[in-house]
């Protein structure tokens, strides 16, 4: 019998927990095989996020053993080159943006597989680079933002005070744009080199968190936070709390132990101000799509901090790391 040659491609992986930049490795692996309900990808860009480092250094291990070795990054552009048996949406040459497998990664590679319900068409106008930037940075401002704070994009809901933590960053400077397309007056928080970017994103107020007003969260006109899209770390609850408004909700986007009993408490004394421990499940394309469309429109858009090629993965890498990007780290593959 005659064996089938293995197609292989190019991949940067990582074989244990830990190591940062150094860990990972340039591999050639076999291309994946898409399930009756996936699409096979040929990747053109993948954007990544603190979540993946956060991955690297075992913050599921509590709950979900990662199989090693693991192809990190989730959040991909790129052109559909095979289908499963069951898909109806795309065909081979589609131009597309997915988000992967939380758990299993696969976007620093050459070829990936996403399913179908998680992968929406990329219009002509919207680039890869953009278009890769999405997934998870941006679904997460949408969802603390319509879902938990209960803002109209279309700018029907009532009158809202909105704070945004670290603005400049990948879900933040999403958030700032997300919430100025409702009926909010939006504060964001950065560091001074970043304050005229996230004034251009839309943003009403802008505190540079290191100096000692900025420190203290209180918006400059006085105005009470209806609602806080928490994207950095380490500021206690205390701090956020004389500055909301009655009903005030902080949506933390990188819970600890502290904030979790701080909800836990906050539940059993029927706190009207809450801290809500937010965490991202994908489940469908109705958001993406509808985020897509929004680039599409010119009402929305990305900024890209930096570009790396696949062979210089490590140098994104080391971005994510120091932590202080404006905008989104892309991977071009």
């Amino acid at each position: 019998m005659v064996k089938m040659a293995v197609k292989l491609m190019r991949a940067v992986q990582y074989d244990s927990y830990g190591g940062g930049a150094a860990g990972l490795k340039h591999v050639e692996v076999p291309v994946p095989t898409p399930d009756k309900d996936e699409v096979l990808l040929k990747l053109e860009a993948t954007s990544l996020n603190p979540l993946d480092l956060r991955f690297q250094n075992g913050v599921n291990r509590p709950f979900v053993t990662r199989k090693f070795p693991v192809i990190p990054g989730t959040d991909v552009a790129g052109e559909v080159v095979e289908v499963g048996s069951s898909v109806v949406t795309f065909k081979a040459g589609d131009k597309v943006v997915a988000i992967l497998n939380l758990l299993i990664g696969g976007g620093l590679a050459e070829y990936a597989v996403a399913k179908e319900s998680l992968t929406v068409p990329r219009p002509e106008n919207v680039s890869a680079a953009e278009g890769a930037c999405l997934p998870i940075a941006a679904l997460t401002a949408h969802k603390a933002l319509v879902d938990i704070a209960g803002i109209k994009l279309d700018g029907s809901g009532p009158r809202m005070n909105i704070l945004v933590t670290a603005a400049s960053g990948g879900v933040g400077h999403y958030a700032v744009q997300l919430a100025k397309l409702g009926n909010t007056h939006v504060t964001g928080t950065c560091g001074a080199r970043n304050i005229e970017f996230v004034k251009s994103l839309g943003a009403d107020e802008v505190l540079d968190y290191k100096t000692p007003e900025g420190a203290t969260l209180k918006s400059p006109s006085g105005q009470k936070y209806d609602a806080v899209v928490h994207c950095s770390k380490d500021i206690p609850w205390s701090r956020f709390e004389p500055n909301l408004s009655d009903s005030g909700k902080v949506i933390d986007l990188t819970p600890g132990p502290s904030a979790i009993c701080t909800y836990v408490f906050q539940k059993l004394t029927f706190s009207k101000k809450q801290l809500l421990p937010f965490i991202l499940i994908p489940k469908g394309d109705k958001e993406l799509n509808l985020l897509v469309r929004l680039v599409k429109e010119g009402k929305f858009k990305t900024v890209v901090d930096s570009k790396h090629p696949l062979s210089k993965a490590q140098d994104a890498w080391a971005k994510i790391i120091d932590g202080h990007a404006t905008g989104k780290i892309i991977v071009e593959q």
